[in-house]
């Protein structure tokens, strides 16, 4: 029998070498690498074995490529993330900070899916708390199997007995394999695990749920490796002292990575944000300056945020540069146009910025907003409520093109908004189609301002 063979392993990108590197030449982290035991001949009975017979190269012409039935997840919101719905055979890691949700959001999809059986396996409950989580969240509508196990080959045997429908895996650092030599949670077993998981939805046509912690970094642990092993890679964000949760897909081998998903965090688990826009914007802020609507695109969904600004005489010798929901850099390269192009000078002012609801915005076509808001706030002149605005500012002062104006300029009319200022690249490009709102271009920062204030 020829000997196990060892390598090392790069806990940050999954890269193996034969000796230890202080710095790994694949990534650049420091220190990282860690010793792995390679087994030449897995033990019988190993989970990486499975039966292939029959499984012949066949010629692409030959290959059906009719469109698949997708599996209803029971979510609106989940189903447009994914492509339409579950595909059959297929391995989705969701990954999110600790407490963020991403149990609650699996055990509803477990619960909820009318007519299918789940098998729900956790490394992290009992069935216990299992049970008292699924009592809180809402009314049983799936045939819902639940498991307390962390070890794979027990795992696959109860998948075997169950025959569900869908399995949940939560989470993949809580399960070890026997053909792994190495700790639960180390890279080596979520590397063999997330290959034997694999191959088993493949081969059995069984979808399977990953639930991912990430590092401190905000990556999914285990790390970059485990995200190429998967089909599709969900990522749950939000902060969790605000309610909004939004789900992002990073990476999907049956659909597209623009969509988005919205979810309200509540007592009784997580509720679907079917309209965004009127649940971001506040109905009370009548005569408050520093705040300006921005109409912006996430994935392909227009909705309109409340960006807010506040400016103030810096108390100390260093003015503060603060920006909650967006980026700062980005930020202080607005306040540097502000000053350079449009003369307002702001050397001695604090300037906080935040993004209402606690979302992270990175639209490009937020930045005139964010410029109205500082500028509302240092002149604590109020913007008119009724305005939204949308557009990319360049270093020059000009307001760039943005995409999907159309989209933008529909959402800010069904939402009663009277006019809109959009770049004039965008104004020119439009269509015949006559608008309730009011759509005003502009090329320059001055003239938005001139608009907004030019009565003041």
């Amino acid at each position: 029998m020829a000997k196990d063979q060892t390598v090392f392993l790069c806990q940050s990108c999954g890269a193996d070498y034969p000796r230890a590197y202080g710095k790994c030449p694949a990534c650049g982290a420091w220190n990282s690498f860690v010793e792995h035991r390679v087994r030449k001949q897995p033990t019988a009975g190993g989970a990486l074995q499975f039966a292939s017979a029959g499984k012949v190269p066949r010629l692409l012409k030959d290959v059906d490529a009719t469109q698949e039935q997708r599996i209803d997840t029971s979510s609106e919101e989940l189903n447009r993330v994914l492509g339409g719905g579950l595909v059959a055979g297929s391995l989705v890691l969701i990954g999110g900070e600790p407490g963020i949700g991403k149990s609650t959001l699996v055990l509803q999809v477990a619960i909820r899916m009318r007519g299918k059986r789940v098998l729900y396996v956790s490394g992290e409950e009992s069935e216990r708390q299992l049970k008292l989580r699924a009592e809180r969240i809402g009314k049983m509508e799936s045939t819902c199997y639940i498991l307390a196990e962390t070890a794979l080959e027990e795992i696959f045997t109860h998948i075997t007995n169950v025959q569900p429908d869908l399995v949940i895996i939560d989470s993949i650092q809580t399960i070890a394999a026997t053909a792994a030599d190495a700790a639960m949670g180390s890279i080596s077993q979520v590397r063999e695990c997330s290959a034997a998981l694999l191959q088993f939805a493949k081969n059995s046509n069984i979808p399977i749920f990953l639930i991912g912690h990430i590092t401190k970094e905000g990556s999914i642990a285990g790390p970059k490796l485990l995200e190429h092993i998967v089909d599709t890679v969900l990522q749950f964000e939000g902060d969790r002292h605000y309610m909004y949760r939004i789900l992002r897909a990073h990476k999907n081998r049956f659909g597209s990575t623009d969509e988005l998903a919205i979810f309200e965090m509540q007592h009784d688990g997580l509720r679907e944000v079917s309209n965004p826009s009127e649940l971001l914007l506040s109905q009370n802020n009548d005569g408050l300056s520093g705040i300006a609507i921005a109409a912006m695109i996430e994935g392909v969904r227009p909705f309109l945020v409340e960006v807010q600004a506040l400016v103030s005489t810096a108390a100390y010798g260093t003015p503060q540069r603060s920006a909650t929901g967006f980026d700062a850099r980005r930020m202080n390269m607005l306040l540097a146009v502000l000053e350079k192009r449009a003369g307002f000078k702001l050397p001695q002012k604090d300037v906080f910025l935040n993004i209402a609801g606690g979302l992270r915005v990175n639209d490009p076509a937020v930045d005139l907003a964010v410029l109205a808001a500082v500028l509302s706030s240092n002149l604590d002149i109020a913007l008119p409520r009724n305005i939204a605005l949308a557009g990319e500012v360049g270093l020059s002062g000009e307001i760039r093109p943005v995409n999907r104006i159309e989209q933008r300029i529909a959402e800010a009319e069904r939402l009663g908004f009277h006019k809109i200022i959009i770049p004039d690249g965008n104004f020119s490009k439009l269509t015949g189609k006559r608008h309730q709102i009011e759509v005003v271009g502009a090329g320059k920062v001055e003239e938005v301002f001139r608009i907004l204030f030019g009565n003041e």
